[in-house]
């Protein structure tokens, strides 16, 4: 077999170290402490990483490409829409850069500013025919306010011009997962004083559900039926969730107001893949390729919140048919990124 594709990998661009969203969460992301001399966390270091220990570890266990994607919440952290916007034109443009380096280990994901759907069609089509990007990814909502206090989804008429334009440059939009902000941290609120159920464990797969459950349900692929969406983390759980949420929309008070056409079984067989970034589950992979499809199941690891190692010593053990496994790690990311990779 050869080596695996990962796509939910992630990296944190020269410029955005300190003005970037992501200092906003150090606090909750920060165990390693500080490097004195430089300024930089242990974690920013590996995230800005791509051509040293990164393509080390690649090579050492067996990853032949990654799909590279600014960290979140990239440019939905950034409630200023002029902000936001250049944040990611600045992204997509040193990860182009980057990639140019190594094209044959690596490709890219654009960075998208949501705050309205025209700037997010102008970059993500810039991305795709001028950067050579393979789709965009979203860190859930978008940040807007004053004080980003307002959370802003996708699934709204306002981003139909987004997914018509997603449609017709035929790439997928991955769904990632960001920190809850400021304002849920607060004593009293939802996660004010839980904040050890903050991030992947929990927090992260709760809170992008619900936008992946909007989206599916919103009527948008009925709309725009070719549309392609991602989700990471053996689909952010919603997979051994869809008989459930299938039977009761399908009920018939349910039925004559809800707003898609279909269930959302349907949809997801569809317009949905998932990724086994971050969840090294071999049971619930299985259970995924039985619900959903093999062709919707792909390979991911999740670096650097993962390690390349522990990724690849998980997907060694995994007991697959040959050809589901090759499907998994390879075939479907080739076919469904039309990455310029041999199957």
């Amino acid at each position: 077999m050869k080596g695996t594709i990962a796509i939910e990998e992630a990296i944190i661009d020269q410029a955005g170290v300190e003005q970037h969203t992501f200092a906003q969460f150090q606090t909750l992301m920060r165990p390693d402490g500080t490097d004195e001399k430089t300024g930089l966390s242990a974690h920013e270091k590996r995230l800005l990483d791509i051509h040293d220990q990164r393509l080390k570890a690649m090579d050492e266990h067996g990853v032949d490409y990654m799909l590279l994607s600014l960290t979140s919440p990239g440019a939905q952290g950034e409630a200023d829409p002029e902000k936001a916007r250049s944040m990611a034109q600045v992204a997509n443009d040193y990860l182009a850069g980057e990639v140019k380096k190594n094209p044959a280990r690596f490709g890219a994901f654009a960075a998208l500013s949501m705050h309205n759907a025209q700037d997010a069609a102008d970059e993500l089509r810039r991305a795709v025919k001028e950067l050579g990007m393979f789709g965009g990814l979203v860190n859930d909502y978008q940040s807007k306010g004053a004080n980003a206090e307002d959370k802003v989804y996708f699934d709204t008429p306002d981003y139909d011009l987004f997914w018509e334009t997603v449609q017709e440059l035929d790439v997928p939009i991955y769904f990632h997962p960001r920190y809850a902000i400021p304002q849920d941290l607060e004593p009293g609120t939802k996660y004010g004083s839980r904040k050890h159920m903050l991030g992947a464990g929990v927090q992260f797969h709760l809170d992008l559900s619900w936008h992946l459950y909007a989206v599916t349900s919103s009527g948008i692929f009925d709309r725009f039926p070719k549309v392609q969406i991602v989700a990471g983390h053996l689909g952010e759980n919603i997979p051994f969730n869809l008989w459930r949420a299938s039977h009761w929309i399908n009920h018939p008070f349910k039925r004559g107001t809800r707003p898609m056409k279909h269930d959302y079984n349907y949809y997801w067989k569809k317009n949905v893949s998932i990724t086994t970034s971050g969840n090294f589950n071999t049971r619930g992979l299985k259970y995924c390729i039985e619900e959903l499809g093999l062709e919707r199941c792909l390979f991911a690891i999740d670096t650097p919140y993962e390690t390349v190692e522990e990724g690849q010593n998980w997907w060694k053990t995994v007991d697959l048919p040959e050809d589901q496994k090759e499907a998994v790690a390879r075939t479907n990311a080739i076919r469904l990124f039309k990455l310029p990779l041999d199957e």
